[in-house]
C-alpha cells in the first residue's frame, strides 16, 4: 500500500497463508471452548462429590452409630464444664481437674504444659497459691462444635468475680474428646485433651 493511498478503501487481499492461518485460529478457538466445556464437567463433578462427602461427614456425625449426638454431647460437655465451675468455687482443685484427660496439655502464660500433674502445678502457682482460688469461676459465650464423632472444639470466656478484686476475664478454646467407659476406671465422658486459655 503507498502513501498516497486512503486506508481501509482497498479492496481485501489474502494470500493464501493468512486464510489458513485463520481456519487454524478458529480451530484453536473451537477446541478451546471444547476444553473449556470439559473443564466445566470435570469442575461440576468434583463439586458434586465433595458435596456429597461433607453430606456423608455431616451425617456421620449426627448419626446414631457412636457419632455426635449435637443436643446431648452438648449438654454433657457443658455439664462437666459446669461441675469444673463448682469444684473451683468449692476449692477443690481434684474435681476442678477431673475434666481433664492424663495426658492433657494447656497453653498458659508460662506456656505448654503436659499432663494433668502439670496442669495442677501450674493452677497451684497461679490462682490456687493460697490453697484455693480468691474469686468465683463461671463460664460465658459458651461454643461447642462437633470436629468428629468422638472430638469437639469448645470456646468460651471465663469470668472470675468477687472477694472485693476487679473481675478478670479472659478467653478459651479447648478441645475435648469421648472417653469410653472403663470400668472401675476414672470418670468417663467428655474429657479434655488441650486448653489454651488467655
Amino acid at each position: 500500500m503507498g502513501f498516497d493511498r486512503s486506508v481501509g478503501h482497498e479492496p481485501e487481499a489474502r494470500s493464501r497463508d493468512m486464510i489458513r492461518r485463520q481456519h487454524v485460529r478458529r480451530g484453536d478457538q473451537a477446541w478451546q471452548r471444547q476444553r473449556a466445556r470439559r473443564r466445566g464437567q470435570a469442575s461440576r463433578w468434583a463439586v458434586s462429590f465433595a458435596v456429597a462427602g461433607l453430606m456423608a461427614c455431616s451425617s456421620q456425625m449426627r448419626s446414631g452409630s457412636g457419632g455426635f449426638q449435637f443436643s446431648s454431647d452438648a449438654a454433657a460437655i457443658k455439664a462437666t464444664l459446669d461441675t469444673t465451675a463448682a469444684g473451683w468455687n468449692r476449692g477443690e482443685l481434684p474435681v476442678y481437674l477431673s475434666a481433664y484427660v492424663d495426658s492433657s496439655t494447656a497453653m498458659g502464660s508460662t506456656g505448654l504444659v503436659r499432663g494433668v500433674k502439670g496442669i495442677e502445678g501450674q493452677m497451684r502457682a497461679g490462682y490456687w497459691r493460697t490453697g484455693r482460688p480468691t474469686q468465683q469461676l463461671t463460664y460465658d459465650h459458651l461454643e461447642i462444635r462437633p470436629i468428629g464423632p468422638s472430638q469437639a472444639i469448645v470456646t468460651g470466656q471465663y469470668i472470675l468475680t468477687g472477694a472485693g478484686l476487679p473481675n478478670r476475664t479472659g478467653w478459651f478454646t479447648t478441645i475435648w474428646v469421648r472417653v469410653p467407659k472403663n470400668i472401675g476406671g476414672p470418670p468417663t465422658g467428655w474429657r479434655m485433651v488441650h486448653d489454651h486459655s488467655s
